[in-house]
């Protein structure tokens, strides 16, 4: 294994850079691949329903996805 010597400073800057992308790790570790707090896909069409920010092919388009997924069967 070979040595590298490095400035202070840049030495700084990527433990601080290394620091920030483990956080980020973390946090997608934990959260993005935890499960939906809701199983029921008529409840999460629902959901999108009532925020009126999606339009009806969106969430037949949705309907359809999740009525694949054996994760939202009801």
């Amino acid at each position: 294994m070979s040595t590298v010597t490095i400035p202070s400073t840049k030495y700084k800057e990527l433990k601080t850079k290394a620091d920030a992308y483990e956080q980020i790790a973390r946090f997608f570790e934990i959260s993005f691949f935890s499960s939906p707090p809701k199983k029921s896909a008529s409840k999460i069409i629902g959901e999108f329903k009532k925020t009126k920010k999606y339009n009806s092919k969106f969430l037949k388009s949705l309907e359809k996805g999740l009525a694949r997924s054996p994760y939202f069967r009801e």
